[in-house]
């Protein structure tokens, strides 16, 4: 059976850890996650972008995840991640999701406010959590690309009212962060970061995290961040490490002779950003 992301996040909030969500997108890549939380004993979220779900399917997607959750001793969550279609979100419930983000950050903060609160009423009848984002990052997210300098940051002061208004479960904020490859190092507004903790009493959610260096999202996690997503650096060793096996022999056919290399290299990606999470050794505790 899923699980929802509430108990996890709120110990993560407690004890001053942040809980992985890597973004995945087939069998293989839900099974290379999955086995790297459970070698590390740490609860992990496997989150599905529109895309990812419109690839993998619906149903396969949320019961891969299901069979996860069932067949191992540690707490999994599947994860709807920036979806915004409101019917395709309340579909993936039916279907058995525990744990949605709907993403109305790119509306008036009215518009989202009412956008996400409507979610947020379906969801809870069903004890699903339900993640929201005040503030737009950068980069790009499936088909979505996003300017940097159209990037809004997120106002602590509206945070507070934000969350007050939309009843939801954890709020993603923008402080420096964005999607897919960084063109420079990237540099997290601490301090805002901190403010927003001060008048914000739910779990804060660090999306873009693949390319910030360890330390300032150890630092980030120190503050106040519960959850941190991870996608574009799970995603590039595997793409380079079949295309390396493809190249260096011409004529292989069977995916298990590329797929399984390929998930060796993400499998260590995915153990080094739990250790960063500081979540390993956490399974039991969440429990």
């Amino acid at each position: 059976m899923l699980i929802s992301t509430k108990q996890m996040l709120l110990d993560a909030q407690k004890k001053g850890y942040a809980v992985p969500a890597f973004n995945v997108h087939n069998l293989e890549t839900i099974q290379t996650v999955v086995e790297a939380a459970v070698e590390l004993n740490s609860p992990v979220i496997v989150a599905a972008t529109p895309g990812t779900m419109k690839y993998a399917g619906e149903d396969f997607f949320i019961k891969l995840v299901e069979i996860c959750s069932n067949k191992y001793d540690i707490p999994i969550a599947m994860h709807l991640d920036h979806h915004e279609d409101s019917e395709s979100i309340k579909r993936a419930i039916q279907i058995g999701a525990k744990s949605v983000m709907i993403d109305a950050s790119h509306c008036s903060f009215d518009k989202n406010i009412d956008e996400v609160k409507k979610i947020v009423d379906y969801a809870h009848k069903f004890d699903v959590t339900v993640e929201a984002e005040l503030g737009i990052l950068g980069g790009v997210e499936d088909d979505l690309e996003i300017d940097a300098k159209d990037a809004l940051y997120t106002n602590p002061s509206q945070a507070r009212e934000y969350v007050e208004k939309t009843g939801i479960d954890s709020l993603a904020i923008a402080i420096g962060t964005a999607h897919g490859v960084y063109a420079k190092e990237p540099k997290l507004d601490f301090e805002r970061l901190e403010e927003i903790r001060k008048v914000v009493d739910i779990p804060l959610v660090l999306h873009g995290a693949s390319g910030v260096p360890a330390d300032q999202v150890k630092r980030a996690i120190k503050l106040g961040i519960c959850k941190v997503n991870i996608a574009t650096e799970l995603k590039m060793p595997f793409a380079a490490e079949v295309r390396k096996i493809l190249n260096e022999n011409l004529n292989e056919s069977d995916p298990r002779k590329y797929f399984t290399p390929a998930k060796k290299v993400m499998k260590k990606v995915a153990m080094d950003k739990i250790m960063m999470c500081g979540s390993n050794g956490r399974a039991n505790i969440v429990k």
